[in-house]
């Protein structure tokens, strides 16, 4: 056969499975057997083999895995992916309901949809074809899992319109299949996973696509990154076009005129959530205007004009066996609960949070007794209550230690503070848990160095502090059980990328008290190095926005310790870099500009650029940009259709900008 013969051919039959595919798996319309399809497929393949120049990136072929990578490349997304807010009863949705009716008046609409229970995903096309799919991550850097991405057949490797897009949407794992991978897993005597989610997790997470491709994971697409550049109105024309150009969106979606409406429909769906073929935790709430979601903003995590209602928890009963003692690296010591397995919202539970023991007492809990337990949130299992009428009398009072279980130290009740803690700073719970902390995804994030490494890693006295990770050697990895080749290299190669993270991951990963990751980036915002912040007094970080006089304290008593100044000169010496590298806080900047130390508020439609550039551009320029008007706002930036913001602005007398002015200004 000629090539242009078989050029048509190939074609025709890519094309041909492909709409297949879209009706088996996105329509739920097959229009041919199972046997039919596979047929089609086998005569694709045997062409594509033969004339391998006509494989082409939308081939059906390409879904059945085979690239097997070294590691996960990081991919920063073009707009940050946010977590939603929760609602977990009625009164939390009248409240949102009315903090909604306060900012954008009594004409709205909400779009109600299924909150899947899987892994959310950004999917990216370029003039019509898939090009890179990428994880959340932590919302601004995600990880880039295309080749799995590319085995999931519901999504489109090619659109019904040569559009340029990013989409997001949540990648799951239907009951079935995850029914038939633990039953696999079972058969080879190897731990089941836990719930879909974690499987479906798992799955994307797979440096071999061959294997992803075998778990038969599935999607549905919720949102389109900007909606503003498509044309469309509000969240509900957005799934339709989602539909238009070839991507699997949830049917079972509403729109509702009021909260009443979605009162109905949540409580419909709480009765009928068993029969799905899927995992949901819960009913995702959208205004549904954009330009509503406009005025409404947005908060550092979360958009104010969508919610989460979360479904009550599901409680089951069991028998507690034992309490164990965990210390953590605040050397707090927290009590566990040892319970017979059971199975609660989709997962088996072993163990169960008891928080502290005024908890145990107040609850009168006793080993050997009946509890009822439940997910908070479908997510953190809880003992409730005891079933005390079921006792026995062979249970056994559970009386908290008076010495640290991994030190010996004795353990103290600081003042105001309801958990003991355990003091030593060599206690070695602490420091194992301390280096868990210091590689996790939020602090400097290094690839590879799990819970169980860092113990073995540490249990092998191969570490001690965050320091020695700098210097562990290939020698010393590959001599470490179920560590091969692969794997101690790409660690280290983790290792040394880390070294290069900006201050704020250092600053969160080394734990000093209170300090949480949101304080760690505006301290090494407003100090930018490590230096300078070691050197700071306590009545220069109080007056910093969000730093209180408790972190001050403990951000000056962190630095005066003499361990800590040794760890640092430690750090410093491995290369671990001690700087900030990312934008200034604009109240901080010292440029000289109209902007500076100005509130702006943005509103409309931008045509000569986009809203984050534009917000980028004012932060740099030494502007506070905010996402509502208040008495405090200086000026407002009125794109094409501005709406409720506009006319507060003006009725409060504040400054109006066109976008022609604004660019003017930029310029100048």
């Amino acid at each position: 056969m000629d090539l242009k013969k078989a050029e048509k051919l190939v074609a025709d039959l890519q094309n041909l499975l492909n709409q297949y595919s879209y009706e088996y798996y996105v329509q739920d319309k097959p229009s041919v057997p199972d046997a039919e399809y596979d047929r089609l497929l086998r005569e694709l393949i045997e062409y594509e083999e033969a004339f391998p120049e006509l494989k082409t990136p939308d081939s059906p072929t390409q879904r059945v895995g085979g690239t097997i990578l070294d590691m996960f490349e990081k991919v920063e997304h073009r707009s940050p992916m946010l977590s939603l807010g929760n609602a977990f009863n009625e009164d939390d949705l009248r409240d949102f309901d009315r903090k909604v009716r306060q900012a954008v008046g009594d004409k709205y609409s909400y779009v109600c949809e299924l909150k899947i229970d899987g892994l959310a995903v950004t999917l990216q096309y370029e003039a019509g074809y898939f090009t890179r799919g990428a994880t959340r991550g932590d919302g601004s850097v995600g990880e880039d899992i295309t080749e799995n991405l590319r085995t999931i057949k519901s999504i489109p490797l090619k659109l019904k319109e040569p559009v340029s897009i990013e989409v997001r949407g949540e990648a799951f794992m239907p009951k079935r299949s995850f029914e038939a991978l633990n039953k696999a897993k079972d058969d080879q005597g190897e731990e089941p996973f836990a719930n879909p989610r974690n499987a479906a997790a798992g799955s994307l997470r797979q440096l071999d696509s061959k294997l992803a491709a075998k778990r038969n994971l599935d999607i549905f697409l919720y949102a389109i990154a900007d909606l503003g550049e498509t044309g469309v109105e509000s969240q509900s024309e957005g799934l339709d076009l989602l539909d238009r150009l070839g991507f699997k969106t949830n049917q079972e979606r509403k729109k509702c005129s009021s909260i009443e409406e979605v009162l109905a429909y949540i409580e419909g769906w709480v009765e009928r959530r068993p029969n799905l073929a899927y995992d949901i935790d819960g009913i995702v709430i959208k205004v549904d205007s954009l330009q509503q979601q406009e005025e409404m903003g947005r908060t550092a995590k979360s958009p104010r004009w969508s919610i989460a209602y979360k479904f009550p928890a599901e409680e089951v009963v069991t028998t507690l066996r034992s309490i164990e003692l965990n210390v953590g690296r605040t050397g707090v010591i927290t009590p566990t609960a040892i319970l017979d397995p059971v199975r609660v919202a989709g997962s088996t539970v072993q163990r169960a949070t008891l928080h502290n023991e005024d908890l145990i007492r107040e609850k009168d809990i006793k080993i050997g007794d009946q509890v009822v337990i439940k997910k908070a949130g479908d997510i953190i299992p809880e003992v409730v209550n005891v079933l005390a009428d079921r006792r026995t009398g062979e249970e056994i009072d559970f009386a908290m230690p008076t010495e640290c279980p991994e030190c010996n130290s004795e353990l103290v009740r600081l003042e105001g503070e309801v958990a003991l803690r355990c003091l030593n700073p060599q206690c070695p719970a602490q420091i194992r848990e301390g280096l868990i902390h210091f590689v996790s995804r939020n602090a400097m994030n290094i690839d590879g160095l799990g819970e169980k490494v860092i113990s073995q890693l540490f249990s092998e006295h191969l570490i001690h502090d965050v320091a020695g990770l700098y210097k562990v050697t290939y020698e010393q990895l590959i001599g470490m059980e179920r560590m091969g080749e692969k794997s101690a290299t790409n660690l280290l190669k983790a290792i040394e990328s880390s070294k290069s993270n900006s201050l704020e991951r250092l600053l969160f990963g080394l734990g000093i008290r209170h300090v949480g990751s949101k304080a760690a980036k505006t301290l090494a915002q407003y100090f930018e190095t490590m230096d300078a912040l070691s050197q700071a007094q306590l009545e220069e970080l109080t007056a910093i926005n969000e730093i209180g006089e408790k972190m001050a304290s403990a951000v000056v008593a962190y630095f005066e310790n003499e361990e800590v100044q040794l760890l640092l000169s430690e750090l410093k010496k491995a290369g671990v870099n001690f700087s900030y590298t990312g934008p200034k806080l604009a109240a901080f900047e010292t440029i000289d500009s109209v902007f500076s130390g100005k509130t702006v508020v943005l509103t409309g439609k931008l045509h000569q650029m986009g809203r984050e550039e534009a917000k980028e551009k004012l932060e740099a320029l030494g502007a506070k940009v905010a996402g509502s008007v208040s008495k405090k706002t200086d000026l407002l930036i009125a794109g094409e259709d501005a709406g409720s913001k506009l006319k507060k602005a003006e009725s409060l007398g504040i400054d109006v900008w066109d976008e022609d002015r604004l660019i003017t200004e930029l310029k100048s």
